[in-house]
């Protein structure tokens, strides 16, 4: 499982910085509650409770009135949805940015709406305030998959800017891993050495850190089996169980310096790209070869292939001639 510890965002903070004078909201202790049944009896990814309690957090600080169950109504949620579209907030270099995408607000509703239906199994509430509210369509019509052309940019930035062979191999790695074997970001981070077995050609995703919470065993691509044997030989005096090392000693990278590398590789190599875009990668790279698609399915570890079709959505038809020219009649 991943290294972390889970904290709650100190929520008397934020009612203190609001002017509103509480001791303990009772929806706060309500909600400790419900993270803690999250973690010990329902057994959710650390990932998965990170985001109700990031979700939770902006809710509180968004909506400073409400510290009870009393308080929440579907009017009280409307002025969060509206409060959240409308607001102004700093991002990047001190540049102010009004409103949100849909999909954000679908992500909150989604996180929102089980916390409170929690509170209505419980006999908290009477009737969750989103029932008759729906959530608002997303149209994924971005294409999030990388082109050949800018994995070459990352991976040149990666040979030109390494500052020692170690971060050379480690970075190769980290990009390798990503791009043929699709793994999510929380499976990333959680692999250790001795998922992979080089001479079976074989690493395994353990089911506690996997969304589906089942292992799979992922086939090692060559290109990725030539970057370990190398990333092994020059980590060979680590100690460290885990299979990505920081560049700041002998111990597991963190997702605060995933985050940073992301950024700073970004940054080097012009491509701008969050982590998933490999993931949408592989699945694209898979589908473009004529993989089945229930042998997509697996590989991506999803448990419903409705999910695994609609990474299909980075897939162009510019890309398509070919298979346009195989119609015939």
């Amino acid at each position: 499982m991943e290294n972390e510890n889970i904290e709650l965002k100190p929520i008397n903070k934020i009612y203190k910085e609001s002017g509103i004078e509480v001791k303990t909201p009772q929806l706060q202790k309500l909600f400790n509650e419900y993270v803690n049944e999250c973690r010990f009896s329902m057994c959710l990814r650390p990932e998965t409770i990170r985001g109700y309690i990031a979700v939770f957090s902006l809710f509180s600080k968004v909506m400073p009135e409400v510290t009870s169950t009393k308080e929440l109504s579907p009017e009280m949620l409307n002025l969060f949805f509206k409060r959240i579209y409308t607001r102004s907030r700093i991002v990047g270099r001190n540049t102010i940015k009004t409103g949100v995408k849909n999909s954000t607000i679908k992500t909150q509703y989604s996180k929102l709406i089980v916390f409170f239906r929690w509170l209505c199994n419980k006999g908290y509430l009477e009737q969750n305030p989103l029932k008759n509210i729906r959530a608002p369509q997303v149209n994924y019509d971005d294409f999030r998959r990388l082109e050949d052309k800018e994995i070459n940019k990352i991976y040149s930035a990666i040979v030109r800017c390494s500052s020692n062979s170690l971060l050379l191999r480690r970075d190769t790695v980290m990009v390798s891993l990503l791009l043929f074997c699709g793994i999510r970001k929380g499976e990333f981070i959680s692999l250790q050495v001795k998922d992979v077995d080089i001479e079976k050609k074989e690493i395994a995703i353990k089911g506690e850190t996997s969304k589906s919470k089942r292992t799979r065993v992922l086939k090692i691509h060559p290109t990725l089996l030539l970057h370990l044997k190398d990333y092994f030989k020059e980590r060979r005096s680590l100690k460290t169980e885990w299979l990505i090392v920081s560049n700041r000693g002998d111990r597991g990278l963190t997702r605060e310096g995933l985050k940073n590398w992301v950024k700073s590789t970004s940054d080097k190599s012009g491509v701008k790209f969050h982590l998933h875009a490999f993931r949408h990668t592989f699945a694209c790279k898979l589908a473009e070869s004529n993989v089945n698609i229930f042998k997509i399915q697996k590989m991506m570890g999803h448990q419903n292939i409705t999910i695994t079709v609609k990474y299909s959505r980075s897939l162009q038809t510019e890309d398509m001639e070919e298979d346009i020219g195989k119609i015939s009649f």
